[in-house]
């Protein structure tokens, strides 16, 4: 009697008590074939592609959203004006008319500006644009510029007079009221 070693369970041994090969198996149908290498690598070179795809479409529009951005805000810095343009149109047209009448009295003159300079104020208003007129109340070095100081029995850090108009533009001043303060008594 030969002593035969003991067989596997898993490994199937063939009359001569060799192995199968894996390609046999596969020819019998009997074990589903992993796939090679050469197919693995060739899934992971298409997975590569698709993903280098996607990536280039992917900065394509990142380029494009920041081509088309640069060009709003360069639209919007070109045009910015033009909503305040409009607005003052009719106020050149008044002042035009104005100065086209012959026979112009000063009464009628004068209604003329008024009315004009009504026009002025409502294109103003629909702008944004706001008067800073800050007779009486304290000074603001943010809203306002002293030009000089007069001594006051009043209280100290008061607009007395103000000099020249200033303007903000949506709460932003673009111009500060000139003005002239109160300071104390010197006792």
């Amino acid at each position: 009697m030969q002593d035969t070693p003991p067989a596997s369970p898993n490994i199937e041994q063939t009359p001569t008590g060799e192995q199968p090969s894996p390609a046999a198996d596969c020819q019998d149908g009997q074990i589903d074939a992993m796939p090679g290498l050469a197919e693995l690598l060739r899934q992971a070179e298409l997975k590569a592609e698709e993903h280098h795809d996607a990536w280039l479409r992917a900065k394509a529009e990142t380029e494009n959203l920041r081509r088309r951005a640069q060009e709003d805000i360069a639209k919007a810095h070109k045009y910015a004006a033009e909503k305040f343009a409009t607005e003052m149109l009719p106020v050149k047209d008044s002042l035009e008319a104005a100065l086209a009448i012959e026979n112009c009295t000063v009464d009628s003159l004068k209604s003329g500006v008024e009315l004009t300079l009504k026009q002025l104020i409502a294109a103003f208003e629909k702008s944004g644009l706001a008067e800073i007129n800050p007779a009486g109340e304290k000074f603001d070095p943010h809203r306002h510029q002293a030009i000089s100081t007069l001594e006051d029995e009043g209280e100290p850090n008061r607009v007395l007079n103000v000099l020249q108009k200033g303007y903000a533009l949506n709460e932003r001043v673009i111009r500060p009221a000139l003005v002239v303060v109160s300071k104390a008594k010197d006792a």
